[in-house]
């Protein structure tokens, strides 16, 4: 079922869905039970996820993205996360820059 979850992975989704809401709360709470099972094509370090739905609920009905956010570091990156059914399906990063961003940016410098 795919790639156990990097923590630099792990550590973008907390610190992206970080703060209250049922939402980002289930979300946070599928972290441990998600997988890699995918990487972008393009060279960017965006991933598919696949969440253990037998270990953890769905989040509650939301839009897509379920949350996103800009980095302050690199300039002009931000990252995503997409959900399937309200479970985590998708965290891309993303640059207005030409070039992808290759390596995923340090959580801290999220900035919701």
């Amino acid at each position: 079922m795919g790639e156990a979850l990097p923590p630099d992975v792990a550590q973008t989704l907390d610190a992206l869905l970080a703060g209250p809401g049922p939402v980002r709360s289930a979300l946070r709470a599928q972290i441990p039970h998600t997988r890699v099972t995918g990487r972008c094509t393009c060279g960017c370090a965006s991933v598919d996820l696949t969440v253990d739905r037998t270990a953890v609920p769905p989040a509650p009905e939301h839009g897509n993205p379920a949350a996103d956010a800009w980095y302050a570091a690199p300039e002009n990156a931000g990252v995503m996360a997409f959900t399937q059914d309200g479970y985590l399906a998708l965290l891309e990063v993303y640059s207005s820059a030409s070039e992808p961003v290759t390596m995923w940016p340090e959580p801290r410098f999220v900035q919701r």
